[in-house]
């Protein structure tokens, strides 16, 4: 059994929320929480509640037992880009693309 949240259109780049979830994956869960809690990224924060929300899903859906329970999956892709221009000089034009994520992190019961 397995249980899965989502997160979409967060404003954070892909790559910048890739360095986050490469810490946790394969982790045990309250092992993936400590880790989350002490990374110095704006990124954890969003993640631990993607986290949070996987694990409740586990222990209310699925009445898998959170002890047990392992980050099997953790990905994110690309969402929408903003593009948004700043000015240059000599009348200049320069874009700005602010790049959104959808994460994904799925948890499974340890055998």
């Amino acid at each position: 059994m397995e249980a899965r949240a989502i997160a979409k259109y967060i404003r954070i780049s892909p790559m910048k929320v890739g360095v986050v979830l490469d810490l946790i994956r394969n982790k045990n869960v309250n092992e993936a929480f400590a880790i989350l809690k002490y990374t110095p990224k704006d990124a954890a924060e969003v993640i631990e509640k993607v986290l949070k929300s996987a694990v409740a899903n586990a222990e209310n859906n699925n009445n898998l037992d959170r002890s047990r329970l392992v980050v099997a999956e953790a990905h994110v892709g690309p969402g929408p880009t903003l593009k948004r221009f700043k000015a240059g000089p000599q009348g200049r034009a320069f874009r700005i693309n602010k790049r959104t994520s959808h994460i994904t992190i799925v948890v499974k019961e340890r055998a």
